[in-house]
């Protein structure tokens, strides 16, 4: 098996979506209900790319097997130094490592971007053992659980907050953090 990851392009965004779509109609990992076309996608992307935050593609044997992409944990300006990181992985390639190398990737490039804390929201707490799993191995630790939060597929789900704190020790911050203006009222 060979993995590969790198930097999403525009080329990839067609396989993107249509992997989305299905976790949008038939999973729980996101609590949109309706699937977002490719413009939507595309919106979502440059809206990272804008952020200079790191948006990746995995490919095994020269295949597409999933995606990962850090994004502005809220808009407000004391949150730019906190990204919340967000995998998606194709069925058939799930417990391959894929998901691993994504995140391990994502933590890297948000520690280079001076970033500080890393968010995983993670949804249908009950089902998504793999997923606290995965985060928790590589050093995030649980900050919460949203209780039943979310309506979908006839049942309420739970999410599942895990945290990674890049500087334990509270340094100063060494960059100016992400550009988000001045966010809501």
């Amino acid at each position: 098996m060979s993995l590969v990851l790198r930097d999403a392009v525009d080329q990839d965004l067609p396989e993107i979506t249509a992997l989305y779509a299905r976790e949008v109609e038939g999973g729980t990992a996101t609590f949109e209900t309706e699937a977002p076309g490719l413009p939507e996608i595309r919106h979502r992307f440059e809206a990272v790319q804008g952020h200079a935050l790191p948006w990746l593609v995995a490919v095994i044997d020269g295949r597409f097997a999933g995606y990962a992409y850090a994004s502005p944990f809220r808009p407000r300006p004391a949150y730019r130094y906190g990204v919340e990181v967000s995998i998606y992985v194709e069925e058939d390639a799930r417990r391959r490592g894929v998901g691993r190398a994504l995140l391990q990737a994502l933590i890297e490039r948000s520690r280079d971007r001076g970033m500080r804390h890393l968010i995983g929201a993670i949804s249908d707490s009950d089902t998504s053992a793999a997923s606290i799993a995965l985060h928790r191995s590589l050093g995030f630790a649980q900050a919460g659980v949203y209780r039943q939060v979310g309506w979908k597929f006839g049942r309420w789900l739970d999410v599942t907050l895990m945290q990674l704190d890049l500087d334990p020790e509270g340094a100063a911050p060494k960059s100016q953090g992400l550009n988000l203006g001045g966010g809501l009222a």
